[in-house]
């Protein structure tokens, strides 16, 4: 893809059923996928997993999640600002209904991957929270599906809230090259909502070798920049305006982990990622 191809505005992708569609075709790469599904008071959405595991992330409201045999009640939240939420996995070929009675907005983080794993519900109370960075640096981040908190088979997935006026992804990393014990291999999804009807942020993705991907974007609710290599960082919020980005991840690692590489001239005097 061309550096261009790498922010998505909201919209672009839109179709029938989704008003975001990134598929593994479409961003040009081999595992991550990210579809938003947005239903009217008693709206369903069915969909084949096909060859890959999804999890269902209420971004506003709640919703039953039905697969051949099981059945999941979302209570969800009233926006991505408010709360941390359930969610729920479901495995590669199944048949999956979505069914929601006052409606509401629904990210499917999905990834390709060869293992079934079993259908599953992830309580809220059970996801974990941390804070990274300080200061001005400071983010709020929802491990409610990263490599050591849920099982999936490939799929690496999680949440940060960057408080309006401050940066996170920052020191720039990158996680572009399978180096064992140092750096996994992974294509990832930024999906960004802002606080405010007005509010905007910036992403910055800077390559990490020649030809690589080169991306400073200025985002809003529903923009999408995709991340195939690169240094990415920082993720800049507007003073005043709290920013939101749902991170998907998915690579050819034989073992499921997130590990990464700082830019070492920018890690110098930051106090390190966290």
């Amino acid at each position: 893809m061309t550096n261009s191809e790498l922010y998505v505005r909201k919209g672009a992708t839109a179709g029938a059923n989704h008003a975001l569609d990134i598929d593994p075709k479409r961003a040009g790469w081999t595992y991550s996928s990210l579809r938003i599904v947005e239903l009217e008071p008693g709206g369903t959405h069915a969909f084949a997993t096909g060859d890959s595991e999804w999890i269902v992330l209420p971004l506003s409201g709640g919703c039953t999640v039905q697969t051949e045999q099981q059945e999941f009640q979302l209570l969800g939240r009233e926006n991505v600002f408010a709360s941390v939420t359930d969610f729920a996995y479901v495995p590669r070929d199944a048949r999956v209904q979505i069914a929601s009675g006052a409606g509401g907005r629904f990210a499917l983080a999905g990834a390709r991957c060869e293992r079934r794993l079993p259908a599953r519900y992830g309580p809220a109370p059970e996801v974990p929270m941390e804070e990274r960075g300080s200061g001005n640096r400071l983010r709020h981040v929802r491990n409610f599906a990263s490599a050591d908190a849920f099982e999936c088979d490939r799929l690496i997935a999680v949440e940060v809230i960057t408080p309006g006026g401050n940066w996170s992804s920052y020191p720039p990393h990158k996680h572009d090259e399978h180096r064992p014990g140092e750096e996994a291999e992974l294509e990832e999804i930024y999906y960004f909502e802002i606080d405010g009807p007005h509010g905007f942020g910036y992403q910055r993705v800077s390559p990490s070798r020649e030809g690589g991907s080169d991306v400073l974007a200025e985002v809003r609710s529903g923009d999408v920049v995709l991340v195939p290599d690169g240094w990415h960082g920082p993720s800049i919020a507007q003073p005043g305006h709290d920013m939101y980005y749902l991170n998907v991840m998915a690579g050819p690692g034989e073992t499921r982990e997130w590990r990464i590489c700082f830019h070492p001239a920018h890690v110098e005097g930051t106090g390190g990622y966290r």
